[in-house]
């Protein structure tokens, strides 16, 4: 019970200590590419859950080229 409760505390320190460690791991170089793929993954997430978003776009600016 108690380990439920303090998951759910994660605080400034602790995000700190996370970011220090991925760029211990990682390095400096590979931070961006790792964060433009998850924003690749994100927005192919946006997409596949919308799809009729993404249709309406591509049709406006089909019209907007004509």
């Amino acid at each position: 019970m108690t380990s439920s409760i303090l998951l759910g505390m994660i605080g400034p320190w602790q995000i700190v200590l996370i970011v220090l460690v991925v760029l211990v791991l990682f390095g400096g170089k590979k931070i961006p590419e790792l964060m433009r793929g998850l924003g690749k993954g994100v927005r192919e997430f946006k997409d596949g859950i919308n799809p009729d978003e993404k249709d309406k776009k591509d049709e406006s600016s089909v019209e907007k080229k004509d």
